[in-house]
């Protein structure tokens, strides 16, 4: 998929993963769509690439909200690329407290409901648009989700966490099966330990612990790293079905 001129949407696009792929798609010039939450600072956000992209204020589990999202990004050109950053942490809570009682299920629906129903609902939606595009290069169309390292190496008090993102997983080769017919694209990155909002808030000895565990580069990811694997992933005809550890080879232990 060649990217210069085509229009691409980014969830999350306001921070971390998604600023850093926002970036990376209007460099590469395509016309990108934003979608952050509603209570985002959105454009301010965005700093520099805010007169560069159009932002959509929406929550990624309100059907009507994505679909009008993905209309905008339609509107100058063809809906060729989306790639899907949004979601949230856990909550690292164990499965049984202390005094040995179950965790709220509402907790655990929570996460699901965002990192998961929220991933389909953007699959679903943006398969519809995309469907209706000319094949050019062979694709009407490329999404690339997000899962985590987690899918694969959860840690304990991550069941929620994981359990959604080794769903997106999941979802990845079985999507890619059932888009093929309509030559659309689905792929997945599953990020390991990277320098977003999220890790912030811990201590910077934390930090620096979490980065030496990594094999080789002994560092956090970056943003831009994953930005950079994602247009890359977009613009392969060949990458199909397929969930890419980004990682730096990292293993998580148990805890």
């Amino acid at each position: 998929m060649d990217i210069s001129g085509t229009s691409a949407l980014v969830t999350g696009g306001a921070s971390g993963l998604g600023l850093a792929t926002t970036r990376r798609l209007v460099d590469a010039g395509a016309s990108v769509t934003v979608v952050d939450l509603p209570d985002n600072p959105g454009r301010a956000a965005l700093g520099d690439l805010a007169d560069a992209v159009t932002f959509h204020p929406a929550d990624i589990t309100d059907a009507e909200a994505i679909r009008d999202a993905l209309a905008a990004a339609s509107r100058t050109s063809p809906l060729r690329a989306v790639v899907h950053c949004a979601g949230r942490g856990g909550d690292r809570i164990r499965i049984l407290d202390k005094e040995g009682g179950p965790a709220p299920l509402d907790a655990f629906e929570e996460v699901i409901r965002i990192n998961l129903v929220g991933t389909y609902n953007v699959l679903r939606l943006a398969a519809a648009a995309m469907a209706e595009n000319d094949v050019v290069d062979g694709d009407r169309g490329a999404i690339v989700m997000t899962a985590s390292v987690a899918a694969f190496d959860g840690q304990i008090g991550q069941t929620s966490y994981t359990a959604s993102k080794a769903a997106v997983h999941g979802m990845t080769l079985v999507a890619a099966r059932d888009l093929a017919s309509r030559q659309i694209r689905v792929n997945t990155i599953a990020p390991g330990t990277f320098d977003t909002p999220m890790l912030t808030r811990l201590r910077d000895d934390i930090r620096e612990g979490l980065a030496a565990s990594v094999p080789h580069p002994k560092r956090l990811g970056q943003p831009e790293d994953y930005a950079r694997l994602a247009v890359s992933i977009l613009e392969n005809s060949y990458l199909n079905g397929e969930t890419i550890r980004l990682d730096g080879a990292i293993r998580m232990a148990p805890r």
